[in-house]
């Protein structure tokens, strides 16, 4: 993916709860990163614990509040050179494969690949049995042939990257990390 202009990170939350904090976690090791909330997101992070005066204390959050998107308009200002949409529903996925935005991370997903801005989408449902903290118990998951089709349509977008893991992302943010000569923020740990 070539480097694109902007000096930050646009970070689209979508209403997975799969592996959500520990994409969270990966979101703040980066420099420079604002979220992007759909409104299905806001109803989940609660029930993970998270809470939105949290995650304003270290990132700038965008809500989904308006009809249009409003904060989708930072796009065109070269803010950004790169989104992230993590952790990823396979309803947003859906759209995302079909063109339809409709929601905040839909519209920037929309955005960024006509301005040319690369994305990394992580797909929840990407194999054949997903085992996934639900927010009061572990569950197992069995997608459908549909979910996959859509993960495979989406690989076929320009300045698109899907990954299947948080593992993979996190490998596929440091590649971009040193393509645009930044690095990870330290351990606060």
């Amino acid at each position: 993916m070539p480097p694109a202009g902007g000096e930050r990170f646009a970070w689209a939350i979508t209403g997975s709860g799969h592996e959500l904090l520990e994409s969270l976690a990966v979101a703040q090791r980066l420099p420079q990163v604002d979220l992007f909330l759909s409104g299905a997101a806001e109803e989940v992070l609660p029930m993970y614990g998270v809470q939105l005066d949290a995650l304003r204390e270290r990132f700038r959050v965008f809500r989904d509040k308006s009809c249009s998107a409003v904060p989708v308009g930072a796009l065109y200002y070269e803010h950004y050179h790169t989104l992230v949409v993590a952790p990823a529903t396979s309803n947003t996925v859906a759209k995302c494969a079909f063109g339809i935005s409709d929601t905040l991370p839909t519209n920037m997903f929309a955005q960024a690949g006509k301005l040319g801005i690369p994305s990394l989408v992580y797909a929840c449902d990407t194999e054949p049995v997903v085992l996934t903290r639900a927010p009061h118990d572990w569950v197992t998951l069995r997608p459908r042939r549909i979910e996959f089709d859509n993960v495979e349509r989406l690989r076929a977008f320009e300045h698109c990257q899907v990954l299947c893991s948080v593992a993979q992302l996190e490998a596929a943010l440091d590649a971009r990390l040193r393509e645009l000569a930044l690095a990870w923020n330290p351990s606060s740990s």
